[in-house]
């Protein structure tokens, strides 16, 4: 698991096929070793002494700074994109003019994620994987 200064942990509902597909593009960016993934739907996960419970990182996706700072919503995808070398996107998901939009869009996402992903995640996580062969390392859980 990355543990420097400038690592984040992302924590991530493991049931969503549209979040494995997003997770599975960041992992397999990670070149840097700077991100580790926790699957919050395992069930040693409520055990395991987490910074967040199991019922907040399902509400909002939620990360972990090395320094210990908690991320919530569109910040984390900011950081994530940034570790993963995505620079573009890194970019729009940090400019506080976009924040607004994207609060909205990502609030109403993550109400419903469940029922897009049911539609729309399956052929998204098969394109990811097909896109983004997987890393040597097995994610964190």
């Amino acid at each position: 698991m990355s543990r420097g200064p400038d690592s984040l942990t992302i924590y991530y509902d493991g049931l969503c096929p549209l979040c494995l597909a997003e997770i599975h593009i960041l992992n397999a960016r990670n070149r840097r070793g700077l991100m580790s993934f926790i699957d919050v739907s395992d069930k040693a996960f409520a055990d395991a002494g987490h910074p967040v419970s199991c019922a907040e990182a399902m509400a909002k996706m939620h990360g972990r700074l090395g320094d210990g700072q908690l991320l919530t919503g569109v910040s984390v995808f900011a950081e994530a994109y940034r570790r993963a070398d995505l620079g573009f996107l890194a970019w729009l998901f940090s400019r506080a003019w976009t924040r607004p939009i994207l609060d909205i869009g990502y609030g109403w996402f993550a109400r419903y994620r469940h029922s897009i992903s049911r539609v729309i995640g399956p052929p998204l996580l098969s394109l990811a994987r097909w896109w983004n062969p997987p890393r040597r390392e097995p994610l964190a859980k």
